[in-house]
């Protein structure tokens, strides 16, 4: 387990054509509703409560999702319902581990979430020429991240590495393409990748920071957030004229 090991209603339209949810009210309620939980689940990692940070945790996901959803309105457009599948995604990682004991639980974590990294990036490809890879000097340090991390993680990786040179690649990946989506994009897909590497390097016994599994826990709920709200602005672009 990860940190174990609105407008009103005035026909506006998104990006892709659809229109941004009307219910202020119902948004404010699910975001409260997932805010307490990362709240009480951060808390619960600081004081070791085992028991209430593996509730919380698979409550996460979910909420943020919920949130998503009520942000925006049907037709949702294509980044919508991919980001979706990836939150759903990363509710499997947080939650699969739990059935599995030893090396299989890494691998279901890390099999759930590079899906999940990977749907990231479908879902932000479309948006590509807003990223840095227009701009090949600022994707050096994505390079420069994922070739530190792996050689750190190489020596003690053993048959794992492969694993981990896929799952590094593709979070990268998804962290260059975010960079389409605005700053908030660009900062959640850079957390997302620290997250991840704590994970990486606290795994293989690289690096434990006091409060570890906090530290990860609360990178990873920031990232998340944060490229939610870059998916809900992107719906909230006016639909370029045809």
């Amino acid at each position: 387990m990860r940190g174990s090991i609105r407008k009103e209603s005035d026909g506006t339209s998104g990006a892709d054509g659809a229109a941004v949810s009307t219910s202020r009210p119902s948004l404010a309620l699910f975001a409260l509703l997932g805010t307490v939980p990362a709240l009480v689940h951060l808390a619960a990692q600081a004081l070791r409560a085992q028991g209430t940070a593996d509730l919380t945790q698979v409550l996460l996901m979910p909420a943020l999702a919920a949130v998503l959803w009520t942000a925006t309105r049907a037709p949702r457009p294509r980044l919508v319902r991919l980001a979706l599948l990836a939150l759903s995604l990363s509710w499997a990682g947080d939650t699969l581990p739990r059935f599995v004991d030893g090396q299989a639980q890494f691998l279901a974590m890390l099999g759930s979430f590079l899906l999940a990294q990977l749907v990231y990036a479908l879902a932000f490809l479309p948006r590509w020429r807003r990223s840095v890879l227009t701009r090949p000097p600022r994707m050096l340090p994505y390079v420069a991240a994922v070739v530190v991390i792996v050689g750190l993680c190489a020596p003690a990786a053993s048959a794992l590495l492969p694993a981990v040179i896929v799952y590094a690649l593709a979070i990268c990946a998804m962290a260059v393409l975010a960079t389409g989506l605005g700053r908030l994009g660009a900062v959640g897909g850079a957390v997302f990748v620290v997250s991840d590497a704590l994970i990486a390097l606290n795994t293989f016994e690289v690096l434990a920071l006091p409060a570890h599994s906090v530290w990860v826990m609360a990178t990873y709920i920031a990232a998340q957030v944060l490229l939610v709200l870059a998916v809900i602005r992107d719906a909230e672009r006016p639909a370029a004229p045809r």
